[in-house]
């Protein structure tokens, strides 16, 4: 039986790049697929409803299930009428694939209020409002029944959010909110039988084009492609499965042939004056105490 036989998935983003392959993977494994997906540009101008009906067009092309969303996820009602959406036509939801985000890359000096806030709005507010509707039927299918219930919610942070990113820092900001929501909702919706977990995939896609390292994601000419967007949906399928119900509040980097577990952030050191406050001058007496062997600036940690 495929791995999610039955079940019925929302993907946000669904139109083109990792959202895409995460709502063709979803339908390969079973799942009846929500493909939502306004068009717009990858600066989040315009609209084009053509990529959402592709994929639509795609999944059932090869025997699955799936409909359009032209809602505006990051507007309140936008996310309601979604998740409504699953329960009027399939009658549940049990997955909920955050994705939808859009880019406007500027150093902080040069960054507007546009631009700081459009990037925020569309990946905060677009993943909370659809979790919390989302959450809101499965808490009310939960105490109904006096048990719990199957819900999976994988949302997409990026390293960037993880480790800090120079001349992005509004969508830095906005994918390290995102790993914080997921951990805070596992928290909160664990007892009802909900899962939250987060995914940072390293993949060719629309956003990877305006890097100043886009070259390192190109399709080679032969051999296995590493960044291939189709990898990071892998790991989308099993945290939608029943086989990773025990799996709730972690966060994953993924690219081709490569899945690491991570941690957030944790004490490395740590000093103490038994007895009273430190002060600013014990500070910096004791400074190379605290740091010891690490690092003072800014560094990747894998």
């Amino acid at each position: 039986m495929p791995l999610l036989e039955g079940k019925v998935a929302i993907v946000t983003g669904a139109g083109r790049g990792l959202g895409r392959e995460d709502a063709l993977a979803l339908a390969a494994n079973g799942a009846r697929v929500i493909v939502n997906d306004i068009g717009t540009s990858v600066h989040g101008e315009g609209s084009d409803q053509s990529p959402a009906a592709t994929v639509v067009k795609e999944i059932k092309g090869a025997g699955g299930e799936a409909m359009t969303s032209y809602e505006d996820i990051a507007s309140w009602d936008g996310a309601r009428r979604t998740i409504e959406l699953a329960y009027d036509t399939f009658g549940k939801l049990d997955i909920l694939v955050n994705n939808a985000g859009v880019l406007r890359d500027r150093m902080s000096f040069n960054m507007s209020e546009e631009e700081f806030d459009l990037v925020l709005h569309v990946h905060c507010k677009g993943h909370f409002a659809m979790t919390r509707h989302a959450c809101v039927r499965w808490r009310e299918a939960a105490k109904q029944s006096g048990g719990t219930v199957y819900g999976r919610i994988i949302n997409t942070s990026s390293e960037a959010g993880l480790m800090g990113s120079a001349g992005n820092s509004n969508y830095a900001m906005a994918k390290a909110a995102i790993a914080a929501l997921t951990i805070s909702i596992a928290r909160e919706m664990g007892k009802y039988g909900v899962t939250a977990n987060f995914i940072a995939p390293r993949a060719r896609t629309r956003m990877t084009e305006t890097m100043p390292n886009s070259d390192m994601f190109a399709k080679p000419e032969s051999g296995f492609d590493t960044f291939a967007p189709a990898w990071p949906a892998q790991l989308v399928a099993f945290l939608a499965s029943e086989q990773a119900g025990d799996i709730n509040g972690q966060g994953f980097i993924i690219w081709g042939g490569e899945v690491a577990l991570l941690k957030g952030w944790h004490t490395v050191s740590q000093i103490n004056k038994p007895g009273a406050a430190l002060t600013a001058e014990d500070l910096v007496a004791r400074k190379d105490e605290l740091f010891g062997k690490h690092s003072r600036q800014p560094e990747f940690a894998m």
